[in-house]
């Protein structure tokens, strides 16, 4: 199997596990009343597996996401600049200007 997909499979199993965890909170914690919304009523199973699945795409998204940007190849040259060390700034001198004296508005 491919690196990317094995990559993908692995991150896409990690966001629905994190997913399964945070519905598990969710109904720990009774936020909003969604404990008693879901366990409460007879279809309430399928709040539960939207609220899985969607925030489990979501989850896995974002996993994926951050593993192929931590990816990115890293240059060994340093950055930063030269550390050379800089000159004088020069200090600015204020000039003085004549400018034509305003009209009033009307």
């Amino acid at each position: 199997m491919p690196k990317l997909i094995r990559l993908y499979i692995q991150n896409v199993a990690i966001g629905f596990g994190l997913a399964g965890l945070f519905l598990g909170v969710l109904l720990a914690l009774d936020v909003a009343g969604l404990r008693h919304l879901i366990l409460g009523s007879s279809s309430g199973w399928l709040a539960g597996v939207m609220i899985f699945m969607f925030s489990g795409s979501i989850f896995a998204g974002v996993q994926f996401g951050i593993a192929v940007m931590a990816m990115a190849e890293r240059d060994d040259h340093p950055r930063g600049g030269t550390r050379r060390p800089v000159g004088r700034v020069p200090v600015p001198i204020p000039v003085t200007v004549a400018a034509p004296a305003r009209r009033p508005l009307r």
